[in-house]
């Protein structure tokens, strides 16, 4: 269904909700100035950066969204276990197992006799186990486990970036969006973290592939972040992005995000615009159920074009636990249509950390996802569809440092219209090394 994400308001590749956490801060520091009102102080207290560095001074522009690493060569690695079944509906309540395994190596480029403004990132990815994904609802139940179908479970991202000192910076290859998706403020979620479902942790956009070839610029500046991406339309995962070499078009998304301080604490408020030349509908990423007719109206149009608006806004932060807190989260998108097959989605609730411990994380959303009338006219004689909507409800317990056990339920009306409304839920044990 998805494999899409729409726009990031933190760019970057956290292999762990922590550093999340830790831009965040960092960023919210650099952006808003310090005064005596009492809810101020408490934002900036809960945004200074952790003892014994001295508290920043107000810069020009805001940091980079992902700080250099602290030597030349930098790896992470996470992993995570799931077990789902779902309790309520059509499918089959089956206990199901799988896991999913992410590296993340940054290579400076001082590693190879180069100036460490270059970084050469890869990103090997590994997935096993049998998953719920498609059983209840027609949008993948865990982010963490969806993969193109007939596709096979390893994949390799690989990309150089070039920063400026002026925080510009400017990414040239095989992209992996679960990595910008995974330092959203708020949302935060990558499928190791945060929300499960694609609907929250990887917005479908059936614009943006969720794995992409292309070139992803970064401009900030004291108040506003700009984007422009110019990439192949189609999904790259377990491609090299040479095979095809944008034989389906060109796709683009242009942001701004808006930093804002209503109440004296941070929020992040974007509008983006993204596209296509394409002149066919995503045949890479549409279910094989929603395959339209040869004969039918969907996909005889030509280009595509959505904007795209989020806002996440926090509304409590912690003195005594530097970028820890909780706010709301929101996101709307619209389509033009054929031959994009979703025309509008969007999402809202609330997410964070409780106060009594705030290592921990929660989160609570509502998601709704509408599909073009046309498509759904063209498979109305072998398969009835109507909007998908759901709720999915999280929390994550982080009893070592690193390791966190997280219980996540989702309650979905399927698309799929024979279905009835199911009921899953879930356990997801993440390490970080």
């Amino acid at each position: 269904m998805g494999g899409a994400v729409g726009v990031a308001i933190l760019a970057g590749g956290a292999p762990a909700y922590a550093k999340a956490d830790a831009r965040i801060a960092e960023f919210a520091t650099a952006t808003f100035s310090l005064t005596d009102d009492e809810d101020t102080l408490e934002s900036s207290a809960a945004t200074q950066p952790p003892a014994p560095d001295p508290a920043p001074t107000k810069p020009s522009t805001p940091p980079p969204a992902t700080p250099p690493s602290a030597g030349p060569v930098d790896l992470r690695i996470v992993a995570s276990q799931f077990l789902d079944m779902p309790v309520s509906g059509d499918a089959d309540d089956t206990l199901r197992y799988a896991g999913r395994v992410d590296g993340y190596l940054n290579i400076g480029g001082s590693a190879v006799g180069l100036d460490d403004s270059l970084t050469l990132t890869v990103r090997p990815e590994f997935t096993w186990g049998e998953t719920s994904n498609g059983l209840v609802g027609l949008i993948p139940a865990n982010t963490a486990l969806f993969r193109p179908e007939g596709a096979g479970d390893f994949d390799v991202s690989a990309s150089i970036t070039h920063r400026w000192d002026s925080g510009v910076t400017l990414e040239v290859g095989k992209v992996n969006l679960l990595d910008i998706s995974g330092e959203l403020p708020i949302v935060a979620s990558d499928g190791h973290y945060g929300f499960q479902n694609l609907g929250m942790a990887l917005p479908p956009t059936a614009v943006v592939p969720n794995t992409l070839t292309g070139a992803l610029l970064q401009v900030p500046t004291k108040d506003v972040i700009y984007r422009a991406w110019v990439f192949d339309p189609d999904s790259q995962y377990e491609r090299t992005g040479f095979e095809t070499g944008f034989e389906s078009g060109v796709a683009f998304l242009t942001s701004a995000t808006f930093i804002q301080r209503p109440g004296g604490k941070p929020g992040f408020y974007t509008v983006a615009l993204v596209g296509s030349t394409r002149d066919s509908f995503a045949v890479d990423i549409l279910p094989l159920a929603l395959t339209p007719p040869l004969d039918g109206s969907f996909g005889d149009e030509s280009g595509e074009l959505a904007v795209q608006l989020s806002a996440y806004q926090f509304l409590k932060l912690y003195p005594e636990a530097p970028g820890k807190g909780w706010g709301i989260l929101a996101r709307f998108q619209a389509s033009t249509g054929d031959p994009t097959f979703l025309d509008y989605s969007g999402y809202f609730g609330i997410s964070g950390n409780p106060r009594f411990r705030p290592q921990d994380r929660f989160g609570l959303a509502y998601f709704q996802y509408s599909l073009t009338d046309e498509l759904v006219d063209d498979i109305a004689f072998r398969l009835g569809l109507e909007d998908e909507q759901g709720v999915e409800a999280f929390y994550t317990y982080e009893f070592a440092k690193g390791i966190g056990l997280t219980g996540n339920v989702q309650v979905v009306d399927s698309a799929i219209a024979f279905r009835d409304t199911g009921v899953t839920i879930g356990a997801r044990l993440t390490s970080a090394f």
